[in-house]
């Protein structure tokens, strides 16, 4: 039976088979090493005789099965090789790759990457960002499940855009008009409805002319949506559970991608340090009207956060209700502000989240005020939900690999994304 490289240690004086990928090959005037690479690491093979011919037939990257003893070596990986092997090519020599995935950092540039992605994903470092980003996923489910959250996924293919004012993907659904969805909003909040705590893994579509190194235009949104909160505290409460699943799976399931990487994983304080929008200007030196925070400002606050409280997190609350969807629940005491806020890691913005508006008479002025029906087919599937009574709910959303590229220290999202979609690339 096959073994993984990680398990040679444990198999000294036995004979196994171990299968995967050529990385990298070694000639000397005695002897030869193959170093094999699979799912978890790597193992060395040494070759002698009529099978370090064979090598100079292989190409980096030919799938192999190795049979052979497990002897100790100090200086081989995980202090244990393979001796007396038969090496057996499971396809036929592979050609040489468009990057040198042996060498231990990426020589290639980040276009030469992500144009030869099927196979630079294979280098051990590119492919890191993804296992952080795999290992986040299941501590946002883990971490929301074990809160008796039901995990839902909802249509990705929709009729109307109204969501939110950032642009839509068009497309034609068996000749009439449909979008690709930009979020699950609407569906989450329904949702709440049936199941009073609901959660969401899936891609989202935003079909806005960014060209810069935050902005996607299909991203995995990890969203979460729940019923009977007081405000959005509670929600970002919530939130701060989710987040520090996360930061404990990708430490418990990734170890071996931060250390290549170099990451040490921060961690979320108990309490987060929030600030109130106005708050938050003043501390950013920004204009007093302003009704929205640059990047700059997010800069600026997360440098206080670290400076004033030793976080790496911090959330803004009371967002002007100009700048927040129809469906956000205004500040009671303050209709101008709402009951909303963003989290800022690491000095950008990762999640919005906030309170959600429940009686269905809050949502006909909400829309009257914006020169909308709630009567208009846009709304008035959404709106069922809330004629039949709904909870006071809210919810939040973290975008999966901006949250990876701020946890990395990757200047550029595409880094950490398996096949970015953006302004000029499709494929592959």
């Amino acid at each position: 039976m096959r073994i993984l490289s990680h398990e040679i240690p444990s198999a000294v004086g036995q004979t196994v088979t171990v299968a995967g990928w050529v990385h990298r090959r070694r000639r000397l005037a005695a002897v030869s090493f193959l170093i094999l690479r699979d799912r978890s690491g790597l193992a060395q093979i040494v070759v002698k005789g009529s099978q370090a011919q064979l090598l100079d037939e292989l190409g980096e990257e030919t799938v192999v099965q190795v049979t052979g003893t497990v002897a100790a070596n100090p200086q081989a990986p995980g202090g244990a090789e393979i001796v007396d092997p038969v090496i057996e090519p499971l396809t036929e020599p592979a050609a040489t790759p468009p990057i040198e995935l042996w060498r231990p950092t990426v020589g290639a540039g980040l276009p030469v990457v992500l144009d030869n992605a099927p196979v630079a994903l294979r280098h051990p470092v590119v492919r890191a960002g993804w296992e952080i980003a795999a290992a986040a996923m299941h501590g946002f489910r883990e971490a929301l499940s074990s809160q008796d959250f039901t995990e839902i996924q909802t249509p990705k293919i929709v009729g109307t855009a109204t969501e939110s004012g950032a642009n839509v993907f068009a497309l034609d659904y068996f000749g009439g008009p449909a979008y690709l969805a930009q979020s699950p909003q609407f569906y989450k909040q329904q949702m709440v409805g049936v199941f009073e705590r609901v959660f969401e893994v899936g891609p989202v579509f935003r079909a806005e002319p960014h060209d810069t190194v935050r902005h996607l235009a299909e991203y995995v949104s990890l969203d979460a949506e729940f019923g009977f909160i007081t405000d959005h505290r509670d929600v970002l409460v919530m939130l701060r559970s989710a987040v520090a699943g996360m930061l404990a799976a990708v430490g418990e399931r990734a170890g071996g991608a931060l250390e290549r990487l170099q990451v040490e994983l921060p961690e979320i304080p108990v309490e987060v340090p929030v600030l109130h929008f106005s708050e938050a200007l003043k501390i950013a030196g920004a204009d007093p009207d302003e009704p929205d925070l640059a990047p700059a400002d997010e800069r600026a606050i997360g440098e206080w956060a670290r400076r004033e409280h030793g976080s790496e997190f911090v959330a803004v609350e009371g967002y002007p209700m100009v700048k927040r969807p129809f469906y956000t629940h205004p500040q009671p005491s303050d209709p101008r502000w709402s009951n909303s806020f963003d989290l800022l890691f690491r000095g950008m913005e990762l999640v919005t989240g906030g309170q959600r508006l429940h009686r269905y008479s809050d949502y006909v002025a909400a829309l009257e005020a914006r020169g909308e029906s709630a009567e208009a087919p846009a709304y008035s599937s959404y709106l069922q939900a809330f004629k039949h009574g709904m909870p006071p709910h809210g919810g939040f959303a973290i975008g999966l690999e901006r949250f990876v590229a701020r946890l990395t220290g990757a200047e550029n999202i595409r880094e950490v994304t398996l096949f970015p979609r953006d302004l000029h690339r499709l494929t592959p």
